[in-house]
């Protein structure tokens, strides 16, 4: 293919990609966006392939069906509350195709010489360097998120100063790398290095705690734009470029803003230790618990005018949004004012619950983000809350000695009432107590989320919707 053609097939990619992004910003177009992803993803592959060598078609077509089958397959065993899990795994795979292109591309880079060659062995190390703390940094993430690993953070002594020392030896030895004499002796520091981001991707998330796992995924997908459009860097080719570049902003700027509806300094959730000890002096229990049946909540609602629903990662676990979609439907065709209210960091994966609830047919309209429904809690009758846990616990707000304080919560205990559906009254992934509990205004409606709101959906479905 003429490079003229693959340059403007690379700029049309490119645009529809940011058009996709453009789209994925908003539930109702987000369908539009991923398929203008997908076209756009399409174009740069088959662009890509006749591009190429002729002689190394069959090995990339073949690799694009291996690639294609093990996609499907996930795509069609992976439940939505494995997402965060899937999406962790994935950008282990980009960091870890970075490292090898990297060192690849090294190899086969003997006929560069002077500035040029110096401005490549840059781009190669920096690209090795961030594809290896993504790619243990990921792997360490996908633990976490799926439990093998506890969400406590892993804090070991002295940490900081073993970055700050880990930071300086990858300086070092890229000066040593950049003034070898030959490959064969660049591959030691090159080697060297790489060992080190590996332990420095594993711990810098390994000291991350459960709570920040949200801005974990989101930073990970930050890197993994910075490392392919590194890659991109080295292999002379635009589009990588334009595409880590989008992908790397994009979740830089997510992160901020999740750790600016968390209250937290992006570099204090980098630096972890969040939620490793809980404050002097808290307490386990901190009055009388009043437990609610379904019948209860059932009658709650039914005299309720204006009820706010707030789903958590309880509700993902049990898969009960259906559920819950048509209780929502059933109350508002009773003439009851129904509203979700959704933190920004609600489950384990930015914008998690909205997709839930999307796919669930709740209407988008009824869905308000923490910012949109916080001043309506004090107005609302009854406040249900499924599965949530750290993102309503009032201890942010009125305990100063929290480990959680200063974060923005969903206010829900201005309400009149106040139902928590829980399995029990274990703390959240944060390891915080929740002071929620103990109110006057609220009661516990004890059980597996699936169970509990099917149970209620059968005593709504006896007064005629």
């Amino acid at each position: 293919m003429p490079s003229g053609i693959s340059n403007i097939a690379y700029l049309g990619a490119s645009a529809l990609f940011i058009l996709s992004l453009s789209g994925l910003s908003h539930p109702a177009t987000a369908k539009r966006g991923n398929l203008l992803g997908i076209a756009g993803m399409a174009i740069a592959i088959l662009t890509t392939v006749l591009a190429g060598s002729p002689d190394g078609v069959p090995i990339i077509i073949g690799a694009m069906v291996l690639g294609a089958a093990a996609g499907a397959m996930l795509a069609r065993r992976v439940e939505m509350t494995q997402m965060p899990e899937l999406v962790a795994v994935l950008h282990s795979f980009v960091g870890l195709a970075a490292v090898l292109v990297g060192y690849a591309n090294y190899l086969d880079s003997h006929a560069l010489s002077g500035a040029e060659k110096a401005i490549h062995e840059v781009e190669t190390y920096l690209g090795i360097l961030i594809g290896a703390v993504t790619f243990t940094g990921s792997v360490i993430a996908f633990l976490k998120l799926r439990g093998t690993l506890g969400g406590k953070p892993t804090l070991l002594p002295g940490r900081h100063m073993l970055n700050a020392l880990a930071l300086a030896a990858c300086v070092v030895l890229g000066y040593q790398f950049l003034d070898a004499a030959s490959a064969q002796d660049g591959l030691v520091p090159l080697g060297v290095m790489t060992v080190i981001a590996l332990l420095v991707g594993a711990h810098l998330v390994a000291a991350i705690g459960g709570a920040d796992m949200p801005v974990v995924v989101s930073m990970l997908n930050s890197y993994s734009g910075w490392a392919a459009a590194a890659t991109g860097f080295m292999l002379g080719n635009d589009l990588l470029i334009i595409t880590g570049a989008l992908v790397g902003s994009s979740g830089a700027i997510l992160s901020y803003i999740m750790c600016k509806a968390m209250n937290r300094k992006f570099l204090s959730v980098i630096l972890g230790g969040f939620g490793a000890t809980q404050a002097k002096g808290a307490a386990t229990e901190q009055g009388e618990v009043l437990p609610v049946s379904s019948d209860e909540v059932s009658a709650l609602l039914k005299d309720a005018n204006e009820v706010i629903i707030v789903p958590g990662y309880g509700m993902a676990v049990a898969q009960a949004q259906g559920t819950i979609s048509e209780i929502a439907r059933r109350l508002r065709a009773q003439g009851i004012n129904v509203r979700f209210g959704i933190h920004p960091v609600a489950g384990r994966l930015p914008g998690h619950m909205n997709v839930l609830l999307a796919e669930a047919r709740v209407p988008y309209d009824i869905v308000l983000e923490m910012e949109e429904i916080n001043d309506d809690f004090e107005h609302a009758d009854v406040v249900l809350v499924v599965g949530a846990n750290d993102i309503v616990n009032p201890g942010a707000l009125e305990d100063p000695a929290s480990p959680i304080a200063g974060m923005p919560v969903l206010e829900v205990w201005k309400a009149r009432t106040v139902v928590v559906s829980k399995r029990s009254m274990a703390a959240g992934y944060a390891g915080v107590d929740n002071p929620l509990f103990y109110k006057e205004n609220t009661r516990m409606w004890f059980g597996d989320a699936k169970g509990s709101v099917d149970a209620l959906l059968r005593q709504l479905e006896e007064v005629p919707a």
